[in-house]
């Protein structure tokens, strides 16, 4: 019982703060044309390479600087949370869905079924996840759509994987003797008593599995395969920043910033929904 309460202690801070971000991330995303201070595409090279307000000879109304082409790099930074949310929410329901669904038939049902599924799985993931996303997306024309396919083709095994695992576990309990004594049919058995205790492992996949779907879009917008070059993407900052890191170090560190805590956030909120949920850890 201590145990469970110094479990579900530890598991607040995380999880709160990482929800904090992650909601902040999500507004900022939602509502960027409203709350930015300047249009994220402006240009006027007379204000290029501006300092953060802090800086001196900064420019006031430029709080976080301005790149090589004067478009303010606060506007930017807001202006590319919105693709980042689209790629996470998108690709990681997809990915979380046909994988999560495929690895309770294989676990629970076994057999040719599951060497069948677990065969596809591992040719799938003798493939270079990085290389192979680049080259669907290259494939279906750069978009933002096309981001989403390509991780969601790619990442499904990582949710099948581990669901199966933990299903075929779950498949062992009594519980599901006494559910299936009780004449509940296997699909009813499977949605109604394994799958809830398959979920806290399933939240925490999708969680960690939005913040790789940030990361690789940002990969994919830093090589030009995400949207177009008009909009702005944190990736396509990096990029930038890269190659004027000397004379403007913010243009290259604000979106890496952004990018970090966004990814960390995803992946503690994840963790920490599976310490406060978990039936086994409380």
């Amino acid at each position: 019982m201590a145990e469970a309460r110094v479990i579900r202690v530890k598991a607040g801070p995380r999880l709160w703060l990482s929800g904090l971000w992650l909601t902040f991330f999500a507004l900022a995303a939602i509502f960027a044309p409203l709350i930015v201070p300047h249009d994220p595409l402006a240009q006027d090279l007379m204000l290029g390479k501006l300092p953060p307000a802090w800086v001196a000879g900064h420019e006031p109304g430029y709080l976080l600087g301005t790149d090589s082409l004067g478009r303010d790099v606060l506007s930017r930074l807001i202006s590319a949370a919105r693709p980042a949310l689209f790629v996470a929410i998108g690709a990681g329901l997809a990915a979380c869905i046909l994988g999560s669904v495929l690895g309770l038939i294989a676990g629970f049902f076994g057999g040719w079924t599951d060497r069948v599924i677990s065969r596809i799985v591992d040719i799938w993931m003798a493939f270079p996840p990085v290389l192979l996303s680049i080259l669907l997306v290259a494939f279906l024309n750069p978009s933002l759509q096309s981001v989403i396919i390509a991780i969601a083709i790619i990442d499904w095994t990582r949710f099948c994987r581990v669901v199966r695992a933990e299903t075929m576990q779950q498949r062992r309990m009594d519980y599901v003797e006494s559910a299936r004594a009780m004449g509940l049919s296997s699909i009813a058995t499977l949605a109604r008593e394994v799958l809830p205790n398959v979920l806290p492992a399933i939240i925490v996949l999708l969680s960690l599995e939005m913040g790789i779907a940030v990361i690789v879009e940002a990969i994919l917008s830093y090589v030009n395969l995400s949207v177009s070059t008009d909009q702005a993407t944190w990736g396509s900052m990096i990029a930038e920043g890269r190659g004027i890191i000397y004379q403007a170090w913010w243009v290259l560190v604000f979106p890496m910033i952004a990018l970090f805590l966004t990814v960390l956030a995803f992946s503690q909120f994840g963790e920490g929904l599976k310490e406060r949920f978990d039936p086994v850890l409380r």
